[in-house]
């Protein structure tokens, strides 16, 4: 099966995106073509695929999200700004409530980050502390402490965005100790019901940094909800005041963030098309070939690589 996308990325967290709106697929054969072009040995490559989707009564369209081992995420906060964007160019607008797997977000295209480099605002949650939310086999909301099972003694807050994490905030990223952690929460353990995305944080004067162990990718460039979820993690701890937006940094970029009392979370960053292309999956196999690359967006790639901090 042919299929014509977009190579995109927010910040750094890269995905082919395909306007799904008029295909039909069981949720199996989507997964297969997300491990086809998002396998990084293949010919496209990615943290997994994008999807958008019909709208509905509540929302002008949709975000499907599936990993790069083929499991669907509830979503996706990086991508859903692309996703957004590439709805907002489908149908005009530049606003939008958009149908998430469990929930809806609000998103709006807003004031360029840097000049060239297209910015989305998403405004989602409420986050969610509730154990049975996390898919975390405990009796009460972890804030800043142990968990007992895990084996790292670290003070973690776990929380819903609507995306299981863990969030630690640690002196300095130790990245053999979150990869390490990250896959025994991969494995699946009796403690995680859904595994869980897992993000050391440092506090860097008033603004975060954040490395993650994402569930189904491994470790990445940029999370988009464990950015959000850093974000209210660091409000809930008292490290960075509720309503103040602050400068989210990780390997892949940065974003704007703000986290209100009330678990909701905003995010500005950008919704960046690197090229677009056409490409054969063979659905049986999960396998990507016969690459045709239509348009390269080299303004775009340009722009953001101007706008990254060094």
């Amino acid at each position: 099966m042919r299929f014509t996308f977009v190579k995109c990325h927010g910040s750094g967290n890269d995905f082919p995106l395909i306007d799904a709106r008029a295909i039909e697929l069981s949720d199996t054969e989507w997964a297969a073509v997300a491990r086809a072009l998002a396998d990084r040995r293949g010919p496209v490559g990615g943290d997994g695929l994008l999807l958008l989707t019909p709208g509905n009564k509540v929302a002008k369209f949709g975000q499907r999200m599936f990993n790069s081992d083929g499991s669907e995420a509830a979503t996706c906060l990086n991508g859903l700004r692309c996703v957004a964007r590439a709805g907002f160019e489908a149908l005009g607008i530049d606003a939008a409530t958009v149908q998430l797997m469990r929930s809806t977000a609000e998103v709006e295209r807003v004031a360029e980050l840097a000049p060239g480099v297209v910015t989305v605002r998403t405004r989602v949650g409420p986050a969610s502390l509730a154990p049975g939310d996390v898919g975390l086999r405990v009796d009460a909301p972890v804030i800043e402490a142990t968990i007992p099972g895990l084996p790292n003694a670290r003070a973690f807050t776990a929380v819903a965005m609507p995306n299981p994490h863990l969030v630690a905030f640690v002196d300095k990223v130790d990245e053999r100790e979150l990869v390490s952690l990250g896959w025994w929460c991969e494995a699946g353990p009796e403690l995680l019901a859904d595994r869980a995305n897992v993000s050391f944080v440092e506090v860097r004067g008033s603004d975060l940094y954040v490395r993650t162990f994402e569930r189904g990718v491994g470790l990445t460039d940029a999370c988009g909800s464990a950015m959000a979820a850093s974000t209210y993690a660091a409000g809930l701890t008292g490290r960075v005041p509720f309503g103040r937006e602050i400068t989210v940094f990780n390997p892949g970029g940065m974003v704007r963030a703000a986290a209100g009392e009330d678990g909701m979370v905003t995010i500005a960053g950008n919704a960046t098309f690197e090229w677009d292309g056409e490409v054969e999956v063979d659905l049986a196999t999960a396998t990507a070939s016969g690459l045709t690359v239509t348009r390269r967006r080299e303004d775009e790639v340009a722009a953001w690589e101007s706008a990254k901090p060094i």
